[in-house]
């Protein structure tokens, strides 16, 4: 008899053509407490997506009947899950797939195999941001690394690391939305503004500094995207 999830459970619509991964994810989602249906492909998905109503869908991208980007694209042609988080799942490391699927709306990319323990660590970051959107932490600390948004301090496992105005900016920037991929001219408006020029490589060159001094699997480029912060171990 599998768990019961709680009233209030986020809803986790899994989809995927292997039934072993979609086993796998069930079962963890279910011990996590998540309330989860799933589907064979993008057709199915479309017809239990309206009545289920998931917060998030787990998304593989190559599917029978219909693949997960078209998938993608037809659910955020719905009002109801405009703002729906979506997860790209997907065995292929061909770079076309990942900017296929931001382009199509994806709010992150997680490659196969799955590790469930990454996985649910990003469930639980967006669960805890969706329930309280509002608070802008003062410390945030993910992966070893500690940053100060009002001491405008940085530490590595406890080592401060001395970070110019605008890097310190960029990285907190980055790493208060761990989830999400920021191209180079949002990127470039949130901190720099709109009342100073300054061209889109400055955000590569920026990106470059940080990396030297807090370390490169911090900050991930997604190529013909932009940017986003690693949160995996």
């Amino acid at each position: 008899m599998q768990p019961t999830a709680a009233p209030t459970a986020y809803k986790i619509l899994v989809v995927d053509d292997d039934p072993d991964i979609v086993e796998l994810l069930e079962y963890n989602l279910r011990k996590e407490g998540y309330d989860v249906a799933t589907a064979p492909d993008g057709r199915k998905a479309l017809e239990i997506a309206p009545q289920f109503e998931p917060d998030i869908v787990l998304l593989d991208v190559m599917m029978p009947q219909l693949d997960g980007i078209d998938t993608c694209r037809q659910l955020r042609t719905l009002p109801k899950f405009k703002d729906t988080y979506i997860i790209f799942l997907t065995a292929r490391a061909e770079e076309f797939s990942e900017v296929a699927a931001f382009e199509a709306g994806a709010d992150d990319f997680i490659a196969k195999p799955i590790k469930p323990r990454a996985l649910m660590g990003r469930l639980a970051a967006f669960v805890r941001r969706d329930k309280d959107p509002q608070v802008v932490l003062d410390t945030i600390e993910i992966n070893g690394l500690r940053i100060d948004r009002t001491g405008f301090a940085v530490y590595q496992d406890g080592r401060k690391i001395s970070l110019p105005k605008k890097e310190f900016e960029l990285l907190s920037f980055l790493a208060a939305s761990p989830h999400k991929v920021f191209g180079r001219e949002e990127l470039l408006q949130n901190i720099w503004g709109n009342d100073v020029f300054v061209l889109a490589r400055t955000v590569d060159v920026h990106v470059r500094k940080v990396r030297e001094k807090v370390g490169d699997h911090h900050i991930q480029t997604i190529k013909g995207v932009g940017y986003k912060f690693n949160i995996d171990e």
